[in-house]
């Protein structure tokens, strides 16, 4: 391994320009005194990194080049998604979307029908705001936005009871339910509209950001997204954790084949199973029960093509091209790893490796397992088509609920791919 660029501040994407120089957008969330607001790092191959972008909304999720120009993803309050020019012209396409929760407006990806594509992830962990999200790093704020369904949803009105954190001696109790902000609570029958843009989705937009339209519901957190060289699209999900008012235990991870009109399942389906099994209730909690009352009015939960280890946080993901030693069309996937004690109980650690996936039978293969902190994102170079990594850094979460974060400990590697 052969590290291009270090002492980044927790990046979360890679891309390469036309001349096949490397840029790194960092997220901007301020861990461990890091400056506030996302940046767009420019790594020339001599001399120091130049910043072609800075103040952007927290955290910024992801960069992509395209003819011409990256294609920025903002998550912050509200999402953004911008074009930035080489010299660092920046013109908004898409404003306005929902940000105000536990995920965010995601990384673009260019379609063959010229498009782009993103995942808008969901704003609470498996569809009702909890005091979890006080816990979250990247949010720690209540009340926040509730969730936006795609599609007409009907309740059925199961409300999950908290304590109200404005009261002091935890005395003071809050009834909230699915799709509604907190403390609001639902009856049966209680119905929500479906619109756009939604979270929990995957959404696409022309390049110039007009006639957004809604492709897919129901995938929780659709973190990386990619088309296949045969013009599939998939996406990697990141599973509901065993955390607040409707914890969820053993949920993998996903990667799905995205198709336009489909429901994949959030808030109440896990890979096409329903979320009352036994088998995803923390032990000793009462049984997980279902929000919507209209699934036979809902296309059919689509299952998934493969699964990753629990809790390992899959994210970005990269087609090998055609000169790669292991032949076209696999994907390499970073696994960001788990975020222990917050999304579940203490145990042996996850993910922190990158996967490969054959696509021929969609068999996981872990490799580089121990040589990163936390891998989030990878490319192949234009220039010589090596493996890029772009590892996020140093961070676990503490029993406590805080971060615990090292600014500058994140990096760009250079891996020599496995052999089959």
């Amino acid at each position: 391994m052969r590290i291009l660029a270090n002492h980044l501040d927790f990046p979360t994407s890679l891309a390469f320009d036309a001349q096949g120089v490397p840029h790194v957008a960092e997220s901007g969330l301020p861990l461990d005194g890091a400056p506030a607001g996302g940046r767009v790092w420019r790594l020339p191959d001599q001399g120091p990194r130049e910043c072609l972008a800075d103040g952007l909304r927290a955290p910024v999720t992801g960069l992509v080049y395209h003819e011409g120009f990256f294609y920025l993803s903002e998550g912050g309050n509200p999402g953004r998604i911008s074009r930035l020019s080489p010299t660092g012209e920046r013109t908004t396409l898409l404003d306005g979307l929902p940000g105000f929760g536990n995920y965010h407006t995601n990384t673009v990806a260019i379609g063959p029908d010229r498009k782009m594509y993103f995942g808008q992830g969901a704003h609470t962990n498996s569809g009702v705001i909890g005091t979890d999200s006080l816990n979250l790093a990247w949010l720690g704020r209540l009340p926040h936005d509730p969730d936006i369904p795609g599609y007409n949803v009907r309740l059925t009105g199961w409300n999950a009871e908290t304590f109200d954190p404005s009261c002091g001696n935890g005395a003071s109790r809050i009834s909230t339910g699915a799709f509604v902000p907190y403390g609001h609570s639902t009856a049966a029958g209680q119905t929500v509209a479906g619109r756009t843009p939604c979270t929990a989705a995957v959404m696409r937009a022309n390049l110039d950001g007009s006639d957004l339209e809604l492709v897919a519901w129901g995938i929780r957190n659709a973190f990386g997204l990619g088309f296949l060289p045969d013009g599939r699209l998939l996406a990697t999900e990141q599973g509901a954790d065993e955390r607040g008012s409707r914890p969820v235990s053993k949920m993998p991870e996903h990667l799905f084949e995205v198709k336009k009109g489909c429901w994949y399942g959030w808030p109440d389906f896990i890979g096409g199973e329903p979320i009352t099994d036994s088998k995803f209730c923390r032990a000793g909690a009462e049984p997980i029960r279902f929000l919507l009352a209209n699934h036979d009015e809902l296309p059919r939960p689509e299952l998934p093509l493969t699964a990753f280890p629990r809790n390992s946080s899959a994210a970005k993901f990269v087609v090998t091209p055609a000169t790669s030693a292991l032949g076209p069309g696999q994907l390499i996937v970073a696994l960001f790893g788990d975020e222990k004690p917050l999304t579940a109980a203490d145990g042996p650690r996850s993910g922190r490796a990158l996967a490969r996936v054959d696509t021929r039978d969609w068999s996981v293969h872990l490799f580089a397992e121990h040589c990163f902190a936390r891998p989030i994102d990878v490319r192949f170079s234009p220039a010589n088509g090596e493996l890029h990594v772009l590892d996020f850094g140093e961070f676990e979460m503490g029993r406590n609920g805080k971060a615990m974060a090292r600014r500058g400990s994140g990096k760009v590697a250079v891996l020599e791919m496995p052999r089959l």
